[in-house]
């Protein structure tokens, strides 16, 4: 069997947005930040949602070729180097903002979906177990594929600019990610985390927004 070359990196984030800024944070995201961040070599994709049921709001993750991308000297130059118009957003508008540095684990499929549970760990994952959840997803043909993904995030980290304009932020210990076809099926596959998957956790339904790839992908 071939080793799989895919993408090992990815920074999940969850927000809110501040009441009445919805347009600022939109024109952003849309018109600057997501080819900001597409732009640093080694990004690969950048995917964003919007909740259905759970919170926070919005949950975006990019994938990286490696973990070490997001602590790369053009990735830190640009967080520690925001624009004018992200610093407001980063001062003024983020809200409630988790964000961790991760790597896949374990992957089941290949395929992209229009709906995304996502599972939050606090206390450190099994990645065993968890890999073993992935792959009975893998086999629902409701599901477009699942990840397991681990905090990879550098020991003695500094907090970049950008976080210190949002005051801060929460971590997790993982993640498990489901992509379905449909919501009945993200539905389904939400309960059946929830059973699968003692506290502490938390668990979204989110729909797929846009999408962004980086240059030659």
């Amino acid at each position: 069997m071939s080793a799989d070359t895919r993408p090992s990196g990815i920074l999940a984030i969850w927000n809110d947005c501040a009441r009445g800024r919805d347009g600022e944070f939109e024109h952003w995201f849309q018109s600057e930040h997501l080819a900001e961040r597409l732009a640093v070599p080694g990004f690969r994709v950048g995917r964003r949602h919007e909740a259905v049921s759970g919170a926070p709001r919005y949950f975006v993750f990019y994938r990286t070729d490696t973990p070490e991308v997001l602590g790369s000297a053009a990735y830190l130059e640009r967080v520690n180097s925001p624009t004018p118009l992200t610093r407001t957003v980063m001062a003024e508008v983020f809200r409630n903002m988790s964000r961790t540095v991760c790597r896949v684990a374990h992957r089941a499929g290949a395929l992209s979906g229009a709906f995304a549970v996502t599972a939050r760990l606090q206390g450190a994952p099994d990645a065993a177990a968890l890999a073993r959840l992935a792959d009975s997803f893998g086999e629902d043909t409701g599901v477009a594929g699942a990840e397991v993904w681990v905090s990879a995030e550098p020991a003695g980290r500094t907090p970049s600019t950008e976080e210190v304009l949002r005051g801060g932020d929460a971590r997790i210990a993982g993640c498990v990610l489901v992509q379905t076809l449909r919501l009945e099926d993200a539905r389904r596959i939400r309960s059946a985390l929830g059973a699968a998957i003692a506290e502490p956790r938390e668990i979204g339904i989110y729909r797929f927004l846009c999408e962004r790839r980086g240059a030659g992908d």
